[in-house]
């Protein structure tokens, strides 16, 4: 990994902003495909689109105070109109009704609360027939439809200062050989050397990896290779606003993020502000209270490391920073003392972050008690457990191999100490006092 990327794995947690003149009608980004609308009446209303409230600097103020440390704000989607002041189209926010270039003003409210600024870019646009017919049908259509893909870009790369992220989506039913994927990620390199680009651009023919450095599943969390983030919603399905759709909990905003965390990845958590500006009450709800969190436990979600050391699938996910490792519990067990097996390392200390009371400690071989525990889960949330060890956290056979993996002898030998037989008592022999069976 690129010493210029450890705050992508260090931040863990990113905001993707969904946002276009597609948040007035209110019924998700893609409601100009899906609906099947017509284009006219919905470039009308885009182009008349002015939001009197948006104001990025409470956006960024909102995700910096809720844990966030890196924003990916959507440049241009699929139905192909521009956030900024491009020189390529008129039908951008800066040359119709609202007269503003808000990818400019976006990036000036993060940077100034210390977040990473990352960008997104769909590589189709709706409007354009040649981007769905083959190249070869109109060369020349084709090929301005390619410069206008590569000089959209370079705008984005050379208008705003650093950009430390470049997220491409919309790639289908092209290839990379017909955007010229390389030679416009070369570009992207010479305008930006440190910036990480996702994995969106495609997979060279004849190769097995995608261009870029990030792979970035959505709707599920799948680890995909050094870098990656899971792309997941705040509400039930939609990223562009939905007027009344389904919130999910903070608890499973959480729930995404310590999962994320544990495999060694990120959360790229979206929100759709609606078409005004404004970010959803239940967003700003949830927000308040995964900072809240945050600010209290987020030590247990910074760094590189993922964990699966100590058997505590029953319980919730574990993460590794240095030589602690941490206990994010999704159950709390309601018991004054928990076992966990597994676990080489010497626990020089316990404590338990959510209240800062310590926790009793009896290390045997291969197994780990502690005790003083609460009763009663001691946050609405997920409580951490904080494990400071000798050195860094590491684990027994049974710890690294897990159930469903490793050397199946290990199990034989565990299943041999109850005997051999199908019996109850394991017994091989009906001779044996007590073992005989009718």
């Amino acid at each position: 990994m690129a010493e210029g990327w450890r705050w992508f794995t260090e931040g863990r947690l990113g905001l993707f902003i969904h946002w276009g003149p597609y948040a007035c009608i209110g019924r998700g980004e893609q409601v100009l495909f899906r609906e099947h609308m017509e284009q006219k009446a919905y470039a009308d209303m885009a182009c008349a689109w002015n939001p009197r409230f948006y104001d990025p600097r409470l956006w960024a103020a909102t995700a910096r105070d809720a844990g966030f440390r890196y924003a990916c704000l959507t440049t241009r989607h699929h139905d192909g109109f521009c956030l900024w002041d491009t020189a390529t189209t008129d039908y951008s926010s800066a040359r119709q009704a609202a007269q503003r270039d808000f990818v400019a003003d976006y990036v000036a409210a993060f940077r100034a609360e210390g977040l990473r600024v990352g960008l997104y870019y769909s590589l189709m646009d709706w409007r354009i027939p040649a981007y769905f017919e083959p190249p070869d049908r109109d060369p020349a259509a084709w090929a301005a439809m390619r410069d206008y893909i590569h000089a959209q870009v370079r705008e984005l790369l050379t208008r705003y200062g650093r950009i430390d992220y470049l997220f491409f989506d919309g790639l289908w039913p092209r290839t990379t050989e017909d955007i010229a994927g390389r030679e416009l990620l070369q570009m992207i390199r010479e305008l930006q050397p440190d910036i990480i680009v996702n994995d969106r651009l495609g997979t060279p023919a004849g190769e097995t990896l995608p261009l870029g450095d990030v792979g970035t599943p959505e709707h599920h969390i799948t680890v995909t290779g050094k870098l990656w983030e899971s792309c997941q919603v705040t509400t039930w399905r939609l990223w562009g606003y939905a007027a009344g759709e389904r919130w999910r909990s903070p608890a499973q905003w959480l729930d995404m993020l310590g999962q994320c965390a544990a495999m060694g990845g990120n959360l790229l958590l979206n929100v759709g502000p609606d078409g005004e500006g404004r970010l959803p009450a239940a967003f700003l709800d949830g927000a308040g209270e995964l900072g809240r969190w945050m600010r209290l436990h987020g030590e247990a979600i910074r760094g590189e490391g993922g964990g699966n050391l100590t058997e505590f699938t029953t319980w919730g996910w574990q993460t590794v920073r240095g030589n602690r490792l941490y206990l994010i519990f999704r159950f709390w067990p309601g018991t004054t003392s928990m076992r966990l097996p597994d676990l080489e390392s010497t626990v020089l200390a316990a404590d338990l972050i959510t209240t800062g009371q310590p926790l009793s400690i009896d290390q045997q071989p291969g197994e780990l008690h502690l005790g003083n525990l609460p009763i009663e889960r001691p946050t609405s949330l997920f409580p951490v457990i904080r494990l400071t060890c000798a050195e860094s956290p590491r684990a027994g056979q049974w710890g690294r191999e897990r159930l469903w993996g490793g050397d199946p002898a290990r199990v034989a030998e565990w299943a041999r100490t109850r005997g051999e037989s199908v019996w109850r008592d394991g017994a091989s022999t009906t001779s044996t006092e007590g073992a005989h069976h009718d």
